[in-house]
């Protein structure tokens, strides 16, 4: 049996539509501590003292600690390490980033002490009552601040405040490429600096527990790696410590890592021996959650007389922020997008991270992808209107071939599998292209600018190119006949509960409903690779299956003890085994009893890890309408076609496209985080400065999928998690140009809020 199942609606559905999440927040401890953080206002400030002595004598305080009592504990700097090679042989480590601030703080935000008190209220108090001494210092707040000669310095090791430095490729020989092609087309600028802004904020209980354990709840999207991070940072054996991450309202890449604040409260609630919590407001949350995106960047692209790529150069600054950890370079890990779906045969990269007194920048929803696909297609969109070329015909030319599959590396990223002009094609015909002129002359006569926008990307899932992931599944065959499903991947909202409990359903041939699902919990399974890099199916899925036929072998054998057969003529069907050719079975309900009253437990753990990762891609048109007397856009429409491999639930994998595509477009129109010039004071603190796109700035999407399985994993799949957020800035950027370039815009930075847009048609004039 190979029929996937396809539900209406998903598992989790029900309990999160009706109030019934289990959210960290939720959770009811007697006795919890509130735990309150006390934070810089500075971007950088020079710290002379902290003066605790008021506030611990303040009503309901249980204590205030500072990076002194940190340090009186023994704990040192905690962050993900990095160990990058750079192109001067040179190994870029981490910079120590503490719990909390010691010697200096480095943006605002940054926390300098942490006050417990009985009650939040109380404990709020107390920290307006912590005297920090702090020495106001010139800060670093921009790329160009950061670049300038004579810059202060955000960590004093680190000349130029560079905090990595890393390239890829021949440089030498891709500029001999560029000199000798026909036409040189070059392109530069930013791409913003976004926040997640999580429908839930981050949030953390700490407790003691039974037998000396500490246990760590948090909205968290890997608890196994968190585990890890705290055995390591507090010295303790990874067995005395449980994290548990329920539901999650949003995380997106910024709730991984060892995160600051969750790890504190553990720490305080190892010390006290008692409970204690804390959960961000939504200040706190724009304050000191990682940010994502934040670079500048220089491409240039070299064509022969043809139009056929010859070369390609990208220069990439990362805005690190305060602090570089493993978690500051995405755009190291997925520059190979760059590259696009082309057959240019030379390129060269280098991506240098410089360190600014804001708050670090870590993975967000794509990580670097959707930056290496809008620089590549846009940089293609130009070079179309500078040569005078059809920009999909300008694609078509420079296309890899199915017939040229596998990809071979050139550059960085060998792709396994692929159609890219079918995809290309099967974009084009569910966007009604053929209709756009019409619906451009339309737009025109109301006095509108409509603005075309496509974008082909590709990405790699499921674990980094010459990195291998894996992740794990346990499944066990309980004593009433149900099945119970422990995964070592973690949804936090986006369907993997109930895609992983159907494809259980699928290879043991069960109703849904005899299945239940557990994740997050480091007791229920300890090794997991949580949520990232759309790998959710691609790993835990294909170990789950795995899995799933490790269990039905071993219930086969018990089968054929029962049924006195030699377990080669024990076939299994629809939850029963039977000798082949006979009546004679039993079921699996039977099976599980009599494991049970033998004793012999009947489960599997599975685990798988790709060879290789996988490569999703597809083809994202998105229309567009300018007023020029406002500067305002409206998306009139988006499509996409993606290839992500086998579609096991294609009402999720849609869903997940169009989150992916909201998310980007959001970035197009609206969303930026702004720090003051100067001061590195946080412009953007409230949804009153950092504009989030509602349902009315948004389109009808129409999603489909164009399936070109992969061989790498044995579900066929190849991941969808970050597909939309990768075409979509690309794709609407896109249309965005398209539309102004019609007035004489030429250059034009996201993003295309309403102001900026005026003021550049009324530039261009």
């Amino acid at each position: 049996m190979n029929t996937t199942v396809h539900r209406k609606g998903r598992v989790e559905d029900h309990r999160l539509a009706s109030g019934k999440g289990r959210y960290t927040d939720d959770l009811a401890v007697e006795g919890a501590l509130w735990s309150v953080f006390l934070r810089s206002p500075h971007a950088r400030a020079r710290i002379t003292g902290i003066d605790t002595s008021d506030a611990a004598g303040m009503p309901g305080v249980v204590a205030v600690f500072t990076a002194a009592d940190l340090a009186a504990d023994g704990v040192g700097p905690v962050q993900a390490d990095m160990a990058l090679a750079g192109p001067d042989g040179r190994t870029w480590a981490h910079t120590p980033r503490p719990l909390l601030a010691e010697g200096e703080a480095r943006f605002v935000g940054e926390p300098l002490a942490m006050v417990i008190a009985t009650t939040r209220d109380a404990a709020l108090d107390a920290a307006e009552a912590v005297m920090a001494d702090l020495e106001d210092l010139d800060p670093v707040v921009t790329l160009s601040d950061a670049r300038a000669k004579g810059a202060p310095l955000v960590h004093a090791d680190r000349p130029g405040n560079i905090g990595a430095d890393w390239a890829r490729g021949d440089w030498d020989k891709a500029g001999e490429a560029l000199a000798e092609s026909a036409h040189r087309v070059t392109l530069s600028g930013p791409i913003s600096r976004v926040t997640a802004a999580t429908l839930e904020p981050r949030n953390a209980v700490a407790r003691p527990e039974p037998g000396g354990r500490i246990a760590l709840y948090a909205s968290h999207q890997n608890p196994p790696a968190l585990r890890g991070a705290l055995a390591t940072a507090f010295g303790m054996d990874a067995a005395q410590i449980r994290v548990v991450g329920g539901d999650v309202g949003g995380a997106f890449g910024m709730k991984a890592g060892p995160t600051r604040e969750e790890m504190l409260c553990f720490w305080a609630a190892k010390r006290l021996m008692r409970p204690v919590r804390w959960r961000a407001d939504r200040g706190e949350a724009m304050q000191a959650d990682e940010g994502g995106r934040a670079i500048d960047f220089r491409a240039e692209l070299g064509l022969d007389a043809d139009g056929r790529f010859t070369t390609l150069t990208v220069q990439i600054d990362v805005d690190m922020g305060s602090y570089a950890t493993g978690r500051s370079l995405p755009m190291v890990m997925n520059l190979g997008g760059v590259a696009g779906v082309y057959t240019t045969p030379v390129i060269a990269g280098r991506v240098t991270g410089y360190l600014t007194n804001t708050v670090p920048v870590g993975a967000y929803r794509g990580a670097g992808r959707p930056e290496a696909t809008y620089i590549i297609e846009m940089l293609i969109d130009r070079a179309a209107r500078q040569l005078g070329i059809d920009r999909i015909e300008l694609r078509r030319r420079n296309l890899i071939r199915p017939e040229q599959m596998p990809w071979e590396p050139v550059w960085y990223f060998g792709y396994d599998s692929g159609s890219f002009e079918e995809v290309l094609d099967a974009g084009i015909d569910r966007a009604d292209l053929a209709g756009f002129d019409a619906r451009r002359a339309e737009s025109a006569a109301r006095g509108r600018v409509r603005g075309l926008g496509l974008a082909l990307c590709i990405e790699t899932a499921g674990g980094m190119w010459g990195r291998r992931g894996v992740d794990y599944t346990n499944v066990a065959l309980n004593a009433d006949g149900s099945i119970s499903i422990a995964a070592g991947a973690f949804s936090a909202g986006q369907g993997v509960e109930t895609a992983l409990i159907d494809l259980a359903s699928e290879g043991l041939e069960i109703a849904p409903d005899r299945i239940t699902y557990a994740q997050g919990d480091t007791d229920v399974i300890a090794r997991g690779g949580g949520m990232g890099g759309s790998g959710a199916m691609i790993k835990c899925g294909s170990a789950l299956q795995g899995a799933v036929q490790t269990l039905l072998a071993d219930a086969k054998a018990l089968a054929g003890e029962e049924l006195e057969a030699d377990v080669a003529d024990i076939e299994y069907s629809g939850g029963t085994f039977r000798i082949a050719g006979t009546d004679r079975e039993i079921t699996l309900e039977a099976i599980a009893q009599v494991a049970g009253e033998k004793g012999v437990p009947l489960a599997a753990q599975g685990e798988f890890s790709p060879e290789a990762p996988t490569f999703p891609n597809g083809c994202h048109i998105c229309e567009v309408e300018l007023d020029p007397e406002t500067g305002r856009f409206e998306v009139l429409s988006y499509t996409g076609v993606e290839d992500i491999g086998r579609v096991l639930q294609p009402q999720i994998a849609e869903g997940q496209v169009q989150g992916g595509v909201a998310q980007a477009l959001g970035q197009v129109f609206m969303e930026e985080i702004r720090y003051g010039e100067g001061d590195g004071q946080l412009l953007t603190g409230s949804f009153m400065d950092y504009a989030m796109p509602r349902a009315k700035d948004l389109p009808n999407y129409d999603c489909s999928f164009f399936t070109v399985p992969t061989g790498q994993n044995p579900l066929g799949v190849k991941g969808v998690g970050e597909a939309g957020s990768v075409g979509g800035m690309a794709a609407g950027m896109s249309a965005v140009m398209d539309a102004l370039a019609q007035l004489g815009v030429t250059d034009f930075a996201m993003p295309a809020s309403p102001g900026r847009v005026w003021a550049a048609i009324e530039a261009a004039k």
